[in-house]
């Protein structure tokens, strides 16, 4: 496993990072020890980043880590939750809210402290509430000890070129923007390291497009990119090659990304998904998905609200 700086935290991130979203079974039903299993083994892989909310699974995901961790030594990995997003409508960026919501976490997951604590999709409230409110009560839990780095996240990558330069938080995590169908994340880089914030890149495989299952039914991507995609993932299976290490690799392999997110709830996935970051990535496959997935580079969906979705190239049907 590689190593890479987390912007200026100092923070040695795992090229590869374990998101727990998986625990709360957001994507199936899980086995609660296969769950455990799978931090376990992530963590004996060199994962060193583990990433949740109590969003997933409504509290869930943070209870089954919270068992799983305790097992391990605290120095073997930086843990980070979220704050602010608690079900599919259910948004509280208050002082208040985030202040029991990480109370309430370190409860769940039987830590002192976390390494990391996001805002949780500020895309869908007001900027005022993060500028004025919310972030300033990150800020005061740093000097609390409670947690040592703050961050935002979202999809939309306009909404980080529009809040970043009107806030102070050492990390960001974007999803389902560097990854082979979509790279638009290339392009909020200088802004990230002109000031030294940390980035964590999340579904390399963008929420199930690159996989040979196809998405799921509430993917909100358009059905051309769902069927480009599948296509693929089709092409990789008759080479003798999943298309998931290739997407991985690919988004791994980036000096520039620090760590990039997955998240699973089986062993054996996890331990395959680490293995694949230490191997040669195959150029000529590469190449030849690549090209039949520029059709839909970059196209994206709508997330939160309209100012952070101005100039996205969105939804073909």
């Amino acid at each position: 496993m590689r190593y890479r700086k987390l912007g200026k935290t100092g923070l040695d991130v795992s090229v590869l990072s374990f998101g727990a979203s998986s625990l709360g079974s957001v994507f199936r039903d899980t086995n609660e020890d296969e769950a455990v299993r799978t931090v376990h083994e992530a963590v004996d892989a060199g994962i060193n980043l583990i990433d949740v909310s109590p969003y997933y699974g409504l509290t869930k995901a943070e209870t089954v880590l919270g068992k799983a961790i305790a097992e391990i030594p605290r120095d073997k990995f930086f843990l980070s939750t979220k704050a602010g997003r608690y079900g599919t409508d259910d948004f509280d960026f208050s002082r208040e809210r985030i202040v029991s919501s990480v109370e309430e976490s370190l409860n769940r997951l039987h830590a002192d402290y976390l390494d990391v604590l996001f805002l949780h999709d500020i895309e869908f409230v007001p900027a005022a509430i993060i500028i004025e409110e919310a972030v300033p009560t990150l800020l005061k839990l740093k000097e609390q000890g409670k947690i040592r780095f703050s961050g935002i996240c979202g999809l939309p990558v306009q909404l980080f070129k529009k809040m970043l330069p009107q806030v102070n938080v050492d990390a960001i995590i974007s999803y389902c923007h560097y990854s082979m169908n979509d790279t638009s994340l290339l392009g909020l880089l200088p802004l990230l390291e002109a000031n030294g914030i940390g980035l964590v890149n999340a579904s390399p495989l963008s929420m199930g497009l690159l996989g040979t299952r196809g998405a799921p039914d509430w993917h909100p991507a358009s059905r051309l990119v769902k069927e480009t995609c599948m296509k693929a993932a089709e092409y990789c299976a008759a080479q003798g090659t999943d298309i998931a290490k290739l997407a991985v690799q690919f988004s791994t392999r980036n000096e520039r990304i620090p760590t990039t997110l997955v998240s699973t709830a089986n062993p054996a996935n996890i331990r395959n998904n680490a293995m694949w970051t230490d191997e040669p990535i195959d150029e000529e496959l590469l190449q030849h998905v690549l090209e039949m997935l520029q059709p839909i580079h970059n196209e994206t969906w709508i997330s939160g609200r309209p100012e952070y979705n101005e100039g996205i190239g969105v939804n073909r049907s």
